[in-house]
């Protein structure tokens, strides 16, 4: 099987909630049968979102190409970044090191265009939203997307920094009242397209219509190794 780097840390809960997602999904009855999987978690890494939007001045690029040339010299064959903001980097990240790393924003809007989606929402950060990292994808896949207004948005970004990464209890309401507003907006799924996000999801009932993009990252690993994959996580829309 090959294996698998995975530039970490940003955030560091979301890596390691990366691993256990592999992990759980790999099809193996024993230690020897999954993956081997290289990780750098390097919370030291500057704001993804902070320097896209221009807040500032602090570039994540140089830290994370020097992360994937060490995973690189490890021996990773694949990489995979648990951070859907840092997706932005991905093709200049990928043509640099010449190692491929899966890209979470265009698997997931594939893996709805599979299965028939005309029109997703999102929630993610700012960054993600204002690059239109997913808005690209989901049209590229023939997928109309729907975006939070500027009030479920600032709702979005509070449970991701003033809750999950500040490690306080989440606020659902918030949660819901964003993902309400998409599903009357035309959203038939909603994707969970920040790593804080996913999180949530594992710790709280988030209800239907739902795809967090980790775990199709985490799906697309385990098979781009090698590995065999548990039939349960054939379908990740939640039900």
């Amino acid at each position: 099987m090959k294996k698998l780097g995975v530039i970490g840390g940003l955030g560091p809960m979301a890596t390691a909630f990366f691993l256990q997602i592999v992990t759980q999904m790999t099809d193996a009855s024993r230690d020897q049968e999954h993956i081997r999987v290289l990780i750098d978690s390097n919370p030291q890494i500057p704001d993804r979102t902070g320097f896209i939007l221009g807040r500032s001045d602090l570039d994540p690029y140089p830290a994370m190409l020097e992360t994937g040339e060490e995973l690189r010299s490890l021996g990773a064959d694949i990489l995979a970044i648990p951070c859907n903001t840092a997706q932005f980097f991905h093709d200049r990240l990928e043509e640099a090191l010449g190692v491929k790393i899966v890209n979470l924003v265009r698997e997931t809007a594939a893996y709805l265009a599979g299965r028939g989606v005309e029109c997703a929402g999102i929630m993610a950060t700012d960054g993600t939203v204002q690059t239109g990292l997913y808005q690209q994808a989901l049209e590229e896949a023939g997928i109309r997307a729907v975006i939070p207004g500027e009030r479920d948005q600032q709702h979005i970004m509070h449970l991701i920094y003033e809750n999950v990464k500040a490690g306080r209890p989440v606020e659902m309401a918030l949660f819901n009242k964003a993902a309400n507003d998409l599903k009357r907006a035309g959203a038939e799924v909603i994707i969970l397209g920040c790593t804080e996000l996913s999180t949530i999801k594992q710790t709280h009932d988030v209800g239907g219509d739902f795809i967090d993009a980790m775990e199709v990252m985490a799906r697309r690993c385990v098979l781009e190794c090698g590995a065999p994959l548990k039939a349960e996580y054939d379908d990740l829309i939640t039900k």
